[in-house]
């Protein structure tokens, strides 16, 4: 049941601003990060810092962030809280995107920063654009409207500030909308490559017919490769493969030493691009197919060629003329995209290869945590008559389809028990556990890259023990997002805070919280506060502490540094909040450490959680195992067997399961077998 745009416009405006203060600029605040944290997840923008400003002489700015690819978004805000939707129009667009770009110009050129309050967010990013000009390659000026924009407005073309390329783009609330009804929750690129570089790219047909899906094997030359880059960033890399280059640094030496003193040789050492597509169009030009128009073009291998290509020719003026790529691309119908966009990326992935630590969303750990989220009931709240449920939307846009087919009456009931407040994400389970993990500096490095950092961490600990993460880890996971969420708000309410630098004094209070209690071999009560869905009036109390603490310290960061969230990124930071720990604990109340449970009692806790979740993982392994009938398991063995895959201990335990139900095998034994259905699933055999 699809929604109508002044009906989202409803629905965004209770979702975002419910739990904003009653200031017009912390619900501005709200407004913004919610409509961030789409186009970080969706990969339009790689992240992104709340800084307002606007001053009587024509400016104002909103948001920022810097890239890695060198350039610059700069966000601007078109908000009131207006109460209906309404129409935007070109000169409230002109208007804004004046104001911000005048910003940008005092910025770099006019030196605005030496008439900033020191310790503010504005006089940080405007002394940042001074310091950085001559490296920004691209500026990106974002305008974020609660209107619908006008039907008039059809195009806003690239220009140019201060000598840089500049692109001008609209995220209003239908685009919003569009967004999240669409099945891919991301807005796919159009690349009309005869537009953009006066010819189709030359292609050979590699699909065998209409009852396969099409794919196409591609040569592509280095310098649409780079330019498409240029352009689009990292929109064009498959979210997984975006994940692991940000764990793993973007250029590879080996590559770029290629293009730098063997270009023609470079077609033959690469292993080439894998990537997918909606759909194509393609055209007979005689002498042979051409692709001219490729929808939502995904690179699922070859992101770090593509990176080091567009890198190379930056950095070192490299000429990319003489260089080809080769490009496998299958086109992918969108309704499959979920299930098999990952498996080509993962199998197609060899040389840097991006397996289960690198976290995808159907990886066993997602899988797990969402199972977690929509079985176990949270206790009900203090007041309510209700108990609720966690929802873990381990693959983006879950929340919304679980309720596309529900009547108005269901879906009343779906948000009561799964309330919006409660939906968390892959990118919020991982700032959750890095904070208390004592890992700030990660978490202020961004959703997306904080993100990589723990999938790799956990896909580590995932294959040594998997058991870990069982109903424990879950809970104990929601109690600090309870705790988290919790500092956010305790944060902005308080006087000493001026409306900057929220999110990383939030990482750095918890990460302050969690060595305390380490230190002292102790740890917060998790269960209790699981049990009341909420925290006591002490932990506020020793938030508070911190936080102030924290920024205190923040705010003068080391020498030579004017950015406060660019310090906030430096282990250097960490090191020195360290450092005044000592001083922060004499002024905690006697309450706090009363309320601490003993490290050893914590561990006993999880230990037990672990042997329940082992014993939980061998029942579950014999259920799905005797869903799959015999003849299906006799299948496997034999095509299994032809290509010499399997062991003398798997061909035993193939046997056993051909015999079912006379013979049921056991809790290891269909550990084995599932493992055997992965192995044949990874060879293209049929499997249930």
């Amino acid at each position: 049941m699809e929604t109508s745009v002044a009906e989202f416009f409803h629905d965004f405006r209770q979702e975002t601003l419910a739990g904003a203060e009653a200031s017009s600029s912390f619900q501005l605040a709200a407004f913004m990060e919610a409509v961030a944290t789409e186009l970080v997840e969706t990969g339009f923008v790689e992240g992104f810092e709340f800084c307002h400003y606007r001053a009587l002489r024509g400016m104002r700015i909103d948001g920022y962030w810097f890239n890695d690819e060198g350039a610059l978004d700069l966000f601007v805000a078109d908000f009131d809280s207006r109460s209906e939707l309404s129409t935007l129009t070109r000169t409230d667009v002109d208007a804004a995107f004046k104001r911000l770009a005048s910003f940008f110009e005092a910025s770099a050129a006019k030196g605005l920063s030496t008439d900033l309050e020191v310790t503010s967010p504005e006089h940080g990013l405007s002394r940042q654009i001074a310091d950085r000009k001559g490296s920004i390659r691209q500026l990106n000026l974002i305008l974020v409207s609660e209107r619908a924009i006008s039907d008039r407005i059809q195009s806003l073309p690239d220009g140019e500030i201060q000598g840089i390329p500049t692109r001008y783009n609209i995220w209003d609330i239908s685009r919003l909308h569009r967004q999240r009804s669409s099945r891919s929750h991301k807005e796919p690129l159009d690349l009309d490559f005869t537009e953009m570089f006066g010819a189709g790219i030359p292609c050979l047909p590699a699909h065998l017919g209409s009852g396969t899906y099409q794919s196409y094997l591609m040569v592509m030359p280095a310098e649409v490769i780079s330019g498409l880059y240029a352009k689009f960033g990292a929109r064009l890399l498959e979210q997984n493969v975006r994940t692991f280059l940000q764990a793993r640094g973007k250029v590879n030496k080996g590559i770029r030493t290629t293009i730098l003193t063997e270009p023609g040789m470079f077609f033959a050492y690469n292993n080439g691009i894998t990537a997918t597509a909606q759909s194509v169009e393609v055209a007979d030009k005689g002498s042979g197919l051409e692709i001219t128009r490729i929808l939502d073009l995904q690179i699922v291998n070859g992101g770090q060629t593509t990176a080091s290509l567009f890198h190379t020719r930056r950095k070192d003026k490299a000429d990319l003329a003489n260089i080809f790529v080769q490009m496998k691309l299958s086109v992918i119908d969108s309704d499959q995209s979920e299930s098999i966009v990952p498996r080509i990326s993962e199998y197609a992935n060899t040389q840097n290869r991006v397996n289960a630590a690198d976290f995808f969303s159907n990886h066993p750990f997602h899988v797990r945590m969402e199972e977690f989220s929509r079985r176990l009931w949270a206790p009900a709240q203090q007041g309510a008559q209700r108990e609720t449920k966690w929802f873990y939307e381990r693959a983006r846009g879950q929340y919304a389809d679980a309720q596309s087919k529900l009547t108005a009456g269901e879906q009343k009931r779906f948000k009561a028990e799964n309330p919006k407040p409660q939906m968390f994400t892959k990118t919020d389970l991982a700032k959750f556990e890095n904070t208390w993990d004592e890992h700030p500096r990660w978490v202020n490095l961004g959703a997306q890259k904080n993100f990589a950092k723990y999938a790799h961490r956990i896909g580590k600990e995932w294959d040594k023990s998997p058991d870990t993460f069982n109903e424990f880890y879950f809970r104990r996971a929601v109690a600090r997002g309870i705790i988290f969420r919790a500092v956010e708000k305790l944060v902005s309410s308080q006087p000493w805070y001026n409306g900057g630098y929220r999110a990383n004094i939030v990482a750095y209070t918890i990460a302050v919280l969690s060595e305390i209690a380490k230190r002292h071999k102790r740890s917060l009560d998790f269960q209790r506060i699981w049990n009341d869905q909420g925290i006591c009036r002490t932990l506020e109390q020793v938030l508070c502490i911190i936080a102030k603490a924290v920024n205190d310290d923040i705010t003068k960061p080391a020498q030579g540094i004017s950015n406060i969230s660019e310090w906030c990124k430096k282990d250097a930071c960490w090191t020195r909040i360290q450092a005044q720990i000592a001083r922060i604990e004499p002024e905690l109340p006697d309450e706090f450490w009363d309320g601490l449970v003993s490290a050893d009692e914590a561990a006993t806790e999880a230990k037990s959680a672990k042997k329940t979740q082992k014993i939980d993982n061998g029942i579950d392994a014999q259920r799905r195992v005797l869903e799959i009938a015999a003849s299906h398991w006799v299948s496997i063995q034999h095509a299994l067997s032809a290509k010499r895959l399997l062991s003398p201990k798997e061909v035993g335990i193939l046997k056993i399961a051909a015999q079912m139900p006379s013979k049921i095998p056991t809790e290891k034994q269909c550990a084995v077998l599932l493992d055997t259905l992965e192995k044949a699933r990874g060879e293209g055999i049929p499997v249930p």
